[in-house]
């Protein structure tokens, strides 16, 4: 049996399998076949395979030397489905780019610096530009510290995530629908892609509080509604039908009640999120900040980054913005490498 060299990393609240480009079929059709095969998918359990169960822990990085100047390494991102075989690049990953970084120093893409190293990342799915941050000291990278980063235990080094030029990389705008405020079949929503598409909707508009634990938000009543308001609100973002997809992204938002800024329940693209993506966060975080839009009157502002509130715990947001555009936005993660070697996919 060939196997394929991998290396399986945790990226934020997020868990991916990474892998050079130059180890994967050129075919995007036979590298996704590989793909679904090494992760196990599909089936419930992908207990096959290396996916864990969630779409958190089936995700695929996927990162190679850079083609263009102006960036050191291009990184394509993979969400694979579970009980389907899907392979998805319609969106990108903040959380499994916590590790694109130390994956391109380890492989040899990037070289270290002597205490701290920066990558420049492009995001393949969307175009933009990210600027990661992270520790080498000695030029090796080093993975401990005492960073941390609610939804994962323990703690380790800090990965500064950096993001420019995120307005509209998936949709083209800001406001895809050219509205700050829509309606959807009678749910008032705010529709925002700052990297990621999200709409925001008032969780009490869907039935439920918005402070329920993941396990209480898996019923298929949820399910159905969440699913038919984003498929008609991916149809007014410009996605066509979303039927299948994992974008947009649903977040339902409540007043805080930890002591964050705001309470957050999200949806990938039905199931309940542990936590809360990073470009997600970031997109929700741009949606609450515009006059007008869907819950900005439940945001509680102050000085430093916006803190969200989500099932297992806080996301920081530092958003520089005018009102109008969006000219930065900051994010701390940390990522840990759990293996590297050769994983061998089923037959």
């Amino acid at each position: 049996m060939t196997g394929v060299r991998c290396m399986l990393m945790r990226g934020g609240t997020s868990k991916g399998a990474y892998f050079l480009a130059d180890d994967l079929p050129a075919d995007p059709a036979a590298r996704d076949d590989l793909l679904l095969r090494i992760m196990g998918t599909p089936d419930p359990r992908q207990i096959d395979g290396l996916g864990g169960a969630q779409p958190v822990t089936s995700k695929v990085a996927i990162v190679s030397e850079a083609t263009d100047p102006g960036h050191d390494v291009d990184y394509l991102f993979l969400q694979l489905g579970v009980e389907e075989s899907t392979v998805s690049d319609r969106q990108t990953c903040g959380n499994l780019l916590a590790g694109v970084g130390q994956f391109a120093v380890e492989r040899g893409l990037v070289p270290a610096g002597p205490e701290r190293t920066t990558v420049r990342v492009r995001l393949l799915n969307t175009g933009s530009i990210a600027v990661a941050t992270f520790a080498t000291p000695h030029g090796e990278v080093d993975y401990r510290g005492s960073t941390v980063i609610s939804g994962v235990p323990g703690t380790a080094a800090p990965v500064e995530l950096d993001f420019t030029g995120t307005e509209g990389s998936v949709c083209g705008s800001l406001l895809p629908t050219g509205h700050v405020r829509d309606d959807v079949g009678g749910v008032e929503v705010s529709c925002v892609d700052n990297g990621m598409p999200v709409v925001v909707a008032r969780a009490e508009d869907l039935g439920i509080t918005g402070y329920e634990p993941v396990e209480e938000l898996a019923g298929p009543r949820l399910a159905e509604r969440i699913d038919a308001l984003r498929v008609e609100a991916g149809k007014l973002m410009g996605l066509g039908d979303v039927r299948g997809s994992s974008v947009p992204k649903t977040t339902l938002v409540a007043a805080p009640r930890d002591g964050g800024a705001i309470c957050t329940r999200t949806f990938i693209p039905v199931k309940p999120h542990p936590s809360i993506g990073v470009l997600g966060g970031v997109s929700v975080v741009t949606a609450l900040l515009l006059d007008g839009a869907v819950g900005h009157e439940l945001l509680e502002t102050g000085r430093g980054p916006v803190q969200i509130e989500h099932p297992s715990g806080k996301l920081a947001v530092a958003i520089e913005f005018d009102g109008s555009r969006v000219r930065r936005s900051v994010v701390i993660r940390t990522a840990r490498k759990l293996f590297d070697g050769t994983v061998f996919p089923r037959s």
